[in-house]
C-alpha cells in the first residue's frame, strides 16, 4: 500500500492528519494524527499502527485493504522484505550490512534507529513484525573484558547494547532467524554459548559473510538475486 493510498482511505474514515514527516532511518514515512494515533508507512509498501488508536487504525486499514494486515507475523513461506540490523561501534561495518541488504532489495530496519513513540527497546520489534522476519547481529570487537582477577584472560567483546538486543531478538523470531556476523572471530569472545546459534564469522568486510548470510535468509524466505552477491 502506498502512502498516498493510505493517506486517502484515512482521511475517508475521518482521520485528520497533524503532521508528516520522514522516518529518522528514512524507510519511509510517519502520519500522526490529531487524536494521537501514528501510522508509520514503510516505502516497501508495509506499514504499522502506534499510538493510543492504533487498534482503530489498524481495523480501518485492514477493512479498506485486501490481503494486507498490519502486525501480521509472516507467513511460512512468504517472501521478506526487511531485516533487523543491530550493530555496535562498528559504524563501517554497518554501512557495509545496510549497502549489501539494500543492493539485494531487502530494507535493513535498524532497531536503534526506529521512532520510539513511547516504546521501550523489546517493544520496537512488536510494531514491525509485518516487514520483518529476520535479523542481522553485527558482534563486533568494541569492548575489551575478562574474569575478575584474571586480567590474562583479556578478549574483545560486543557491546553490552548488542548482547541485550540479541537475546531479545532470539526470543521474538527464534534461532533460526536470527544471524550473528562475528568479526575477527580469532580475537573475540563470542556473546552467547547458547547451541543452535548460528555465528558467520568474516574478517574485515562484511561482504566476506554474502554466501552464508544469503544462504540462511533464503532458507527463511527471502528472495536474493545470486548475482548480486
Amino acid at each position: 500500500m502506498t502512502l498516498d493510498e493510505v493517506k486517502r482511505r484515512l482521511s475517508e474514515a475521518g482521520y485528520q492528519i497533524e503532521r508528516e514527516d520522514r522516518l529518522g532511518n528514512d524507510t519511509g514515512t510517519q502520519l500522526r494524527f490529531c487524536d494521537g494515533g501514528v501510522v508509520n508507512v514503510f516505502d516497501n509498501g508495509n506499514f504499522n499502527c502506534q499510538g493510543k488508536t492504533r487498534k482503530t487504525l489498524e481495523g480501518t486499514l485492514k477493512s479498506s485493504t485486501s490481503g494486507w494486515v498490519a502486525h501480521a507475523a509472516p507467513s511460512a513461506g512468504a517472501i521478506q522484505s526487511g531485516v533487523f540490523v543491530v550493530y555496535g561501534h562498528d559504524a563501517t561495518a554497518r554501512d557495509q550490512l545496510e549497502a549489501m541488504l539494500r543492493r539485494w532489495g531487502i530494507e535493513p530496519l535498524i532497531l536503534d534507529q526506529l521512532p520510539s513513540e513511547g516504546q521501550t527497546i523489546i517493544e520496537k520489534p512488536e510494531n514491525s513484525a509485518a516487514q520483518v522476519g529476520f535479523a542481522v547481529v553485527l558482534a563486533t570487537p568494541d569492548d575489551e573484558g575478562n574474569r575478575a582477577n584474571h586480567p590474562d584472560e583479556k578478549s574483545f567483546r560486543a557491546r553490552q547494547n548488542v548482547v541485550l538486543e540479541l537475546g531479545m531478538l532470539l526470543s521474538k523470531l527464534g534461532r533460526n532467524k536470527v544471524v550473528i556476523l562475528l568479526k575477527q572471530q580469532e580475537h573475540m569472545e563470542r556473546p552467547s554459548d547458547i547451541q543452535g546459534l548460528i555465528y558467520i564469522p568474516f574478517r574485515d568486510d562484511v561482504k566476506d559473510a554474502s554466501v552464508l548470510l544469503a544462504k540462511e535468509m533464503a532458507a527463511q524466505g527471502y528472495r536474493i538475486d545470486i548475482r548480486k552477491l
